[in-house]
């Protein structure tokens, strides 16, 4: 059975290098091999995992309500589909990887997402750990496409304004009563120590006792030059402090190791 991690928070908090951190963390223990599912429209943790992405699921779904498709004899369209969703997973060392993308039109997420959420299920069984970058917001919670988590990872970065999102997801989990086993409140890209305003709206919101990542030059220079996110050596800040919070996580819920 799959442990699996859901990361979810406001657009530009550093959701993605964490899903990429863990990863890491999982890959370095030999907790593979691991599903990496990039939930977000706007996909790119294949480039934090240094992995090309040439399909995704929103990509394969267009085709389909194309009018040109042509599908083998003897194949019935929902089997066709089931096979062109297994040749989107990108296959590496370890991790595999499958990639939500933009759906055939603005703003229209829902189906693939939906159709994602049920290939991932069916995939996850056969991995110990899957790790899930969710797209920014709010949606995916509400469109309820984010389901049977073992641990949820709600991410802020250091500002009053992602403290307050971080409740907003959190009081919404609990609202739509999704079965979500555990929550971490994270806060990201911490200077040094936590500001008094942000500490105080914590406080104020009842998340007093938050994981902080610091601030990590490495990893904004490995982002700047498109670097893998999975090659930042041992001693980055940021890899150390996810490290110790996978530690406490796998401590605490008894994940397979």
């Amino acid at each position: 059975m799959s442990f699996s991690i859901a990361v979810a928070g406001k657009g530009g908090t550093g959701k993605t290098s964490i899903s990429s951190l863990i990863i890491r963390y999982l890959k370095k223990k030999g907790s593979v091999p691991i599903l990496a599912v990039d939930a977000d429209a706007n996909a790119n943790l294949g480039e934090g995992l240094g992995l090309e992405v040439r399909e995704t699921v929103g990509s394969i779904i267009a085709s389909f309500n194309g009018t040109k498709l042509t599908i083998p004899a003897g194949m019935t369209k929902e089997a066709f589909l089931q096979l062109r969703m297994n040749e989107a997973v990108v296959e590496s060392q370890g991790l595999d990887l499958i990639t939500m993308g933009r759906g055939e039109g603005p703003d229209c997420y829902c189906y693939p997402n939906t159709v994602l959420r049920v290939f991932a299920d069916r995939m996850a069984e056969n991995y110990p750990f899957v790790v899930m970058d969710n797209e920014a917001g709010l949606e995916h919670l509400s469109r309820r496409t984010t389901q049977n988590i073992d641990h949820l990872l709600i991410i802020s970065d250091h500002s009053v304004k992602g403290i307050r999102t971080v409740a907003r997801i959190r009081d919404l989990v609990e609202e739509l009563k999704l079965n979500v086993s555990r929550q971490s409140v994270i806060v990201n890209m911490v200077p040094d120590e936590l500001a008094p305003m942000v500490r105080d709206e914590l406080i104020r919101l009842n998340m007093d006792s938050p994981i902080v990542i610091p601030r990590d030059d490495e990893v904004y220079a490995y982002d700047l030059e498109a670097r893998p996110l999975l090659d930042l050596p041992d001693t980055s800040r940021a890899v150390l402090a996810v490290g110790d919070l996978m530690d406490r996580i796998l401590a605490k819920d008894g994940a397979p190791v």
